[in-house]
């Protein structure tokens, strides 16, 4: 006979319940392959257009060809020692240069002028923007052309007005040594200013109009307003407009070819780095040098833009 108790723990064992296979929870932060498919032909892109022609270029300023690119032969640092001695880098280093401060004055300038046309009350505001944009998206050679009309030493504008002051013999501008590179950067500091503007208009717009309204309320007057609230905090915009304005500062050619050209008397004084590169690389079809000048070219874009981005530690405002 069946003991009670193990009858009872017989009769009382639940059979077993099979495993439910519960679904895997997935991680949140996986995203799968998604980002590859959307982004991989982007930066094949990228590569293909832009850092292979850098390693090509570096390769390139390490040999001598012939006049058709063909037959390399490794030269090792040759290129670089010629660049550095020859006579018109320093020239050229300098002009590049000097047209890029001239062209950075157009920010302070560009400030001023989307501080006037933000300011509260003012009427036409789109049309003021849209006037001072439209030059920039006018076709840079085009827009040239127009300027070295003006430019014109017999009947352009600005000679015109210096004669109707009294002037007797205004200098010819575009082919006076010490006037051209003057004419052409300020060109390009024209040029920079719409852009500028409406990077700045919507820097302005990001600022809360309480900061002015408590700083009235204290007594500040609008020059104290502008200096002590406007400028802060439209730091992080002008210091964008400053890296921009460097880096097409240094990459300056195309004003110089269309207004300059080369059978001027002022080219070799208002030669830039670009110029020296194209005159190396395809003029005189020595592509070695001209990737070294390219090189060089790259490395002070570099150098300036690290110092700048370090320097802005002591004067950017991120609110």
């Amino acid at each position: 006979m069946t003991p009670s108790g193990g009858c009872g723990g017989s009769a009382g064992a639940s059979p077993r319940r099979p495993r439910s296979h519960r679904p895997r929870r997935r991680n949140p932060t996986s995203v799968g392959a998604w980002p590859i498919l959307f982004i991989g032909p982007f930066m094949l892109g990228i590569a293909v257009f832009y850092y292979w022609p850098i390693v090509k270029n570096i390769v390139s300023s390490l040999q001598q060809t012939n006049a058709f690119g063909r037959n390399p032969e490794f030269v090792g640092l040759q290129n670089y020692s010629d660049v550095f001695s020859s006579p018109d880098l320093g020239s050229a280093m300098f002009n590049t240069l000097l047209y890029t401060l001239i062209v950075l004055l157009g920010i302070p300038l560009s400030v001023i002028i989307a501080s006037i046309i933000e300011l509260p009350g003012l009427k036409f505001k789109r049309l003021y923007r849209i006037l001072y944009f439209m030059p920039y998206l006018a076709m840079p050679m085009a827009v040239a052309q127009v300027w070295k009309i003006v430019y014109n030493g017999q009947f352009g504008l600005f000679n015109q007005i210096l004669r109707g002051l009294g002037v007797n013999d205004p200098p010819y501008w575009l082919v006076t040594p010490g006037w051209a590179l003057a004419a052409v950067a300020l060109f390009g500091l024209w040029a920079s200013i719409g852009f500028n503007v409406i990077i700045l208009s919507a820097g302005l717009k990001s600022i809360p109009r309480e900061l002015y309204e408590a700083a009235s309320i204290d007594g500040a007057s609008r020059w104290r307003q502008f200096r002590s609230i406007t400028v802060p905090l439209l730091s992080p915009s002008i210091f964008f407009l400053a890296i921009m304005t460097t880096i097409s500062g240094f990459q300056l050619f195309g004003a110089l070819y269309a207004m300059i050209g080369t059978g001027n008397p002022a080219e070799p004084r208002t030669r830039s780095l670009v110029s020296l590169f194209y005159r190396e690389a395809f003029v005189n079809n020595n592509q070695g040098m001209g990737a070294a000048i390219a090189i060089v070219i790259f490395l002070l874009v570099a150098a300036v833009t690290v110092v700048q981005f370090l320097g802005q530690k002591k004067w950017v405002n991120y609110v």
